[in-house]
């Protein structure tokens, strides 16, 4: 996975490339970082601290290693990226690239459009009514692909490796996947480890590897 890359960046300042948003950089080792309301920015890195647009703000690289993403409706950035922290990305929201976190989950609400990949290792993964021009990838963590979402390049489960599992105590359920009511899915549903798969009667899916998928009709899936 190609979140992989910024866990280099927990003992050092990250450094970034050249703004493409009209604004100026912001950078911190320790700290948290604000984007303000309506305002531009250029790329926005911390290695200890959350980071958080308000509405409206433009960005252009949002990342951090130690800390959580907070979106507000109608912001724009190129891409997200955290190690250890969740993303929340609020209605109205445009993505140019990926939404990556290692240890967090990702929710992007309505409206969304993510012009790349939503992926995580451990950590619940959740759209509702957003476009997804690329797939989902996790490892241990559950996926909803909410009401009117629409996944382009198919949705993907990835074998254990130890590298990656958390520490836990007891066993660990299969991660639960639900493709929701009117949702779609182009590509194929690869699952290399056991899921619980639930798709909608109104749902569309491309092929299934696998798992076998387990229909529902309500307006949620069945509980495990």
């Amino acid at each position: 996975m190609s979140h992989l890359r910024i866990a280099l960046a927990a003992a050092l300042a990250v450094t970034m490339g050249p703004a493409l948003a009209d604004g100026p950089d912001i950078e911190k080792v320790n700290g948290s970082i604000t984007a303000e309301a309506g305002q531009q920015y250029g790329s926005l890195s911390t290695v200890n601290g959350s980071i958080r647009l308000q509405a409206g703000a433009v960005v252009e690289d949002v990342e951090t290693v130690n800390g959580s993403i907070r979106v507000a409706e109608n912001a724009t950035a190129e891409s997200f990226e955290t190690v250890n922290g969740s993303i929340k990305i609020a209605p109205q929201v445009q993505v140019g690239g990926d939404v990556e976190t290692v240890n967090g989950s990702v929710f992007v609400d309505r409206g969304g459009r993510i012009g790349g990949d939503v992926e995580t290792v451990n950590g619940a993964i959740g759209l509702v009514d957003t476009d997804l021009a690329g797939g989902i990838a996790t490892v241990n963590g559950d996926i909803t692909v909410g009401i009117g979402s629409h996944v382009h390049g198919g949705l993907t489960v990835e074998k254990q490796n130890n590298t990656w599992l958390p520490i836990s105590i007891g066993k660990r359920q299969p991660p639960r996947i639900v493709i929701g009511p009117d949702a779609r899915v182009d590509g194929t549903l690869r699952f290399e480890r056991e899921v619980k798969l639930y798709v909608h009667g109104s749902a569309v899916i491309g092929p299934v590897e696998g798992a076998i998928a387990v229909r529902y009709d309500g307006d949620r899936a069945p509980r495990d």
